[in-house]
Order: C-alpha cells, then sequence, then structure tokens
C-alpha cells in the first residue's frame, strides 16, 4: 500500500481518471490518503479523513511513507480558520491555504504557517458562527471552500473545523446521528435532509434558531424551514422537501 499527502492548495477529486471526469469531492491543503491504484498520470484514492474514494492527478500530490501517515492519523488536527491565509517554502514562495486546511502538516511538508488555527472541539452552539464564514459562498458541485461550496460538503466542513466527523455526501450523512420526530425537537446545529421525487436524498442543511436554516443552493444562504421542507422568499416557493432531521451531537 502507497500514501501520499496534498501539497497545494485545493485539488480536485474526479469519479474517473481524467480532467474532464465529474469532481466528486476536493482535497485541501495536508489532507492524506491511501493510494489504491496507481496508472501513469493518474491514482485512485482514499482519504484517511471520511473514506472517500476518487482519482486524483499524480502531479498533485507528494508521496508519504507508511510511517508518516500513521503519525498523521495521531496527530492532532490543526485546521486553519481564516477565509484566506498562507504558507511558505524554504524559498519563501507563497502557498495559499483555505478555511479547514490541514495546517498542522506544514512541518513535515517544511513549510511555515504563522496563521490562525484551530484544533479543539467546540459546543454544539459555536456550529452555527463556523457556518455563518461561508455565507455567500457559491455553489460548486463537489466543493469543500469558501470558493465554491456544495451542501454535504459546507456541512462537513463546518463540523470538522468544530471538531466532529461528518461523511462526505448527503445521503452518507443521513445515516449518522439520532432522527428526530419533529421541527420542533431541534435545535441550533441540527441537520436537515431533504430527498428527490425518487425518494434519494439529496440535500442537507443545518437548523437555525426560529425556523432558518442554513444550506448551500445556489450559495450558502438562510431560508425558512417548516414542515414540508425549505421556503426561499426570493422564488416565494419550496425548494426542498423535508425528509427527516438529525442530531449528530
Amino acid at each position: 500500500m502507497d500514501y501520499g499527502i496534498c501539497n497545494l492548495s485545493v485539488v480536485p477529486l474526479r469519479a474517473e481518471a481524467s480532467d474532464v471526469s465529474e469532481m466528486v469531492t476536493q482535497l485541501l491543503y495536508g489532507e492524506h490518503f491511501k493510494i489504491l491504484e496507481t496508472r501513469k498520470k493518474w491514482s485512485r484514492i482514499r482519504l484517511a479523513f471520511d473514506n472517500y474514494e476518487g482519482w486524483i492527478d499524480n502531479k498533485q500530490y507528494i508521496n508519504i511513507a507508511e510511517e508518516d501517515y500513521s503519525d498523521f492519523e495521531k496527530r492532532e488536527l490543526r485546521l486553519s480558520s481564516d477565509l484566506v491565509d498562507f504558507v511558505t517554502d524554504p524559498n519563501n514562495q507563497l502557498f495559499s491555504v483555505c478555511l479547514g486546511s490541514n495546517v498542522s502538516a506544514s512541518e513535515y511538508l517544511k513549510h511555515h504557517f504563522e496563521g490562525k488555527f484551530v484544533s479543539k472541539t467546540f459546543l454544539k452552539e459555536h456550529l452555527i458562527e463556523t457556518a455563518l464564514l461561508y455565507l455567500n459562498s457559491p455553489y460548486l458541485w463537489g466543493g469543500k471552500t469558501p470558493f465554491g461550496i456544495d451542501c454535504s460538503g459546507f456541512t462537513q466542513m463546518v463540523y470538522k473545523l468544530n471538531g466532529y466527523s461528518l461523511l462526505r455526501d448527503a445521503s452518507q450523512q443521513a445515516t449518522q446521528g439520532e432522527a428526530l420526530s419533529f421541527i420542533e425537537e431541534s435545535e441550533p446545529g441540527d441537520l436537515a435532509f431533504f430527498d428527490n421525487e425518487e425518494g434519494k436524498i439529496t440535500h442537507v442543511g443545518i437548523i437555525m434558531k426560529d425556523n432558518y436554516i442554513i444550506h448551500a443552493h445556489g450559495k450558502v444562504r438562510i431560508d425558512r424551514l417548516d414542515h414540508s421542507g425549505i421556503f426561499n422568499y426570493e422564488m416565494r416557493n419550496h425548494t426542498h422537501k423535508l425528509r427527516v432531521i438529525k442530531r449528530i451531537i
């Protein structure tokens, strides 16, 4: 088994070994992974954080030893907490990093980081404060950054920055936590899941107080939540049909 780490700011992980293939998620700076298969230009990998699999360009990561991978598994996560920051290499060249990047890897990569980071588990009430950092970030399928993010990437990153682990896709996240029977039982920070006409869960958002929800739909936005689903005031209709509410924390 081979191992690797992302040494760039943000790298696409694709469904197939091609630059034109669907981007299923992104690797942020400092994320490490197992390499399941290697080809001339591409490698199929499994991310350590959420076990998500996909194809990465061989030019966009560096190999690490098995003992280094094991060491990263034991290390305390230090996640950059500003929207944008940077690290410098020994030649004083800049590498940009964005909110949620694993800057605890900077020492291994021989980079220098002087910015702000978080490394503890916060109370549930802090989730909304973190979520608001992403407000108005544009929607991007497979995205995980303030410059483009999808609904489940948004919830995963908000929880990660607060010290909690969520799986990557909305349908996967819906398998976690405890189901609530009514909206009235929910608390700020709980997750609301929404399904399509076939009954497949395709959307997720974070519940706020007073029946509001923050979610990624066109952009990260705040809408009303009721028993039917999400009501968009600009469109004057319900955009998503409520399936279940889950309490993760």
